[in-house]
């Protein structure tokens, strides 16, 4: 079974309209500006999803071309079984959240590490980067507003917005409390929460294993 990834569905994408070779591949999600939510950076990971759908027969080698001074090309078109298994990978991700694990949530569940002043610097420097992503893709989306592309081929772009604008507001939110001082934190408050709350490995389980204390009847 293959594993379902954005780059994996891109490829099957692209040749259900065609058969095409990797570089012809990854020009058109360019072209298109679907690595804005695709990444396409890095020409070895294409490569290496159109292997691992080779292997899994989701698609096929169609014939190898050279084009003058150009080296050979490998053009590659869709099986049976990769327009299935596309349709398939689309409708799960369409319909079913999945559960991703993306580094700045991780990030700041480890805020101590930090003092609040710095911590304070850095996501006032995130808002600055938010803003300056905001304005490219609202650049973007007028240029292609100005061409006329329909919007069921920008519906990312709007999804990748909204979800900018909602961490904008919320990480400003954020700064202005670290400046105001009502969310801060120091050693010697840390140190009272870990005495607080946490138990010695013993003491944990054996409160884990014991049943909720029944209440004696009022007489």
């Amino acid at each position: 079974m293959v594993r379902h990834s954005p780059l994996a569905l891109a490829v099957l994408a692209m040749l259900t309209e065609a058969p095409m070779h990797p570089y012809r591949m990854q020009q058109l999600i360019k072209a298109r500006g679907k690595d804005e939510v695709i990444n396409v950076g890095q020409r070895n990971s294409l490569y290496q999803t159109i292997d691992r759908l080779v292997r899994g027969d989701l698609i096929a080698i169609r014939e190898t071309e050279r084009d003058g001074a150009f080296p050979e090309r490998t053009v590659y078109e869709i099986t049976e079984a990769g327009r299935d298994t596309g349709r398939l990978w689309l409708r799960e991700q369409l319909a079913q959240p999945a559960r991703d694990f993306p580094a700045f949530p991780a990030a700041l569940s480890f805020l101590p590490l930090l003092s609040p002043d710095d911590v304070c610097r850095q996501l006032d420097t995130r808002v600055g980067a938010l803003e300056r992503e905001l304005a490219r893709l609202d650049e973007t989306t007028a240029q292609a507003t100005e061409v006329q592309v329909p919007r069921l081929f920008l519906l990312e772009g709007e999804l990748v917005r909204a979800q900018l604008v909602v961490e904008l507001e919320w990480v400003r939110s954020v700064v202005a409390d670290l400046k105001a001082g009502t969310l801060t934190w120091s050693q010697e408050w840390l140190d009272e929460i870990a005495q607080r709350f946490i138990l010695p490995a013993g003491e944990y389980k054996y409160r884990l294993a014991q049943p909720a204390a029944k209440k004696e009847p009022k007489s």
